[in-house]
């Protein structure tokens, strides 16, 4: 058995790895674990004081053997997902990148001082993937103090808006962690703070700060480890867990010579992570347009009298027979921006909201739309989107004869309301310019 000198602490650590490494990924559960996984990924080992060569793969099961006996102590792997990772090249052009990639997977690191609050922040997340119809979610021990959490290609949509999906990493990725964060952050705080003090109206914001996902992680070529990987500093394994199993894990349950293998991946459903993407995309489209804030119209500068609805762009008017899929909640940001700028009074937009929803299958209902109403009257009133692409992403735009002449929904009921033939009148022609 092997004495600890403190005087040597890393080559007592080196020391107890390599005790158990050739033992530990001799097993053939492992192995299989870690080369399944490894599918279309770059892998490369990883050195008690270092990565190995990159771009590597796994060839053959037998390959995880030969590189712990050459000294390896861990595997690790990329999120995305390639044609031929050995093709991969440093310094090659982003489209020479995109062309070799066929997707990614989204990988979120919870990390931590403490895996208490790493535990709190992986059910938060998993309360949010739930809202938005994701049930089947990957959650693994990072190996050290926090968690791994998974959602696979398979899940994402192919393409959004004419967009490849695939062709949008690390953007999308890394808005959707934002997404995530600020979705979970208010009760991540609450629930922090129940271990950090016994006062229930303080928060602990500075402990909340200290699990926020890692955005490293969501970067081109980054790596993380393996499921069932060791970790050098703990010598533990990267082992997976059921949700339910959250609550009750402790540094034991991650021993080596103790695990039992589980899939990693989840078996998620085609096209389950479709609503998380949209709404992520939106989410961040709102917060750019807030940033760019310019003057819109006011009560004193323009307001639309006539809301008939042939004074409406055909896009409103297919919104407004009632969303039966995906896009009620950009259709409600679409009308919300619309109905605002154009000067229709309060009450007035909040009868026509609810009258709509109610055509809706399923309808959003009051607890989603009040607070986006409530938000939305303690800002300046928004543009709603231009014209196509978001549009085209909930299947409404449908131009007719007058569309080609507006950029923009509110530019057309203004024309339209003021000028049915489309013409724009001298004293009405200076908003013209700020469409």
């Amino acid at each position: 058995m092997i004495k600890e000198d403190p005087t040597n602490e890393i080559s007592f650590k080196e020391q107890r790895i390599k005790q158990i490494t050739n033992l530990y990924y001799s097993k053939p559960d492992v192995q299989e674990a870690i080369f399944n996984f490894a599918k279309h990924r770059e892998v490369c080992p990883v050195y008690f004081k270092g990565f190995g060569k990159r771009p590597d793969t796994l060839e053959y099961k037998g390959d995880i053997v030969e590189l712990v006996k050459k000294g390896a102590t861990s595997f690790h792997c990329s999120e995305e997902l390639w044609k031929n990772p050995l093709q991969i090249e440093t310094g090659m052009s982003e489209k020479a990148v995109s062309d070799l990639r066929i997707g990614w997977d989204f990988l979120i690191d919870i990390d931590s001082k403490y895996i208490d609050y790493s535990k709190i922040m992986a059910k938060e997340i998993l309360k949010v993937f739930e809202f938005h119809g994701i049930k089947n979610v990957g959650i693994k021990f990072s190996g050290s103090k926090g968690f791994h959490m998974i959602v696979p290609w398979k899940a994402f949509p192919k393409e959004v808006n004419e967009v490849p999906t695939s062709q949008m990493f690390p953007e999308w990725p890394r808005i959707i962690l934002n997404y995530l964060s600020e979705k979970s952050h208010n009760n991540l705080v609450k629930e922090i703070t129940k271990l950090s003090t016994k006062n229930e109206y303080v928060r602990d914001e500075g402990a909340s700060k200290e699990v926020i996902p890692d955005l490293v992680l969501v970067s081109s070529r980054h790596l993380f480890r393996m499921p069932y990987s060791l970790h050098e500093k703990t010598a533990l394994a990267s082992v997976v867990l059921d949700r339910k199993d959250i609550d009750n894990f402790e540094l034991k349950d991650a021993d080596p010579l103790k695990v039992k293998v589980k899939d990693f991946m989840p078996n998620s459903k085609e096209g389950e992570a479709t609503e998380l993407l949209r709404e992520a995309l939106d989410w961040h489209n709102q917060k750019n347009i807030g940033k760019k804030e310019r003057p819109i119209f006011n009560s004193e500068q323009i307001k639309v009298k006539d809301f008939s609805e042939k004074n409406f762009p055909p896009c409103v008017r297919n919104i407004l027979k009632g969303v039966d899929k995906d896009g009620k909640k950009r259709a409600l940001f679409i009308l919300i921006n619309l109905f605002r700028s154009s000067g229709m009074e309060k009450e007035e937009i909040e009868k026509r909201i609810y009258d709509w929803d109610e055509k809706n299958k399923p309808r959003l209902g009051e607890i989603y739309i009040k607070p986006q109403l409530s938000w939305n009257y303690k800002r300046k009133p928004l543009l709603p989107p231009n014209c196509k692409e978001f549009y085209q992403g909930i299947g409404v735009c449908t131009p007719d004869g007058f569309c080609p002449k507006i950029k923009n929904p509110l530019n057309y009921l203004i024309r339209k309301a003021f000028n049915p033939d489309g013409r724009v009148s001298s004293n009405k022609a200076k908003f013209k310019n700020n469409l």
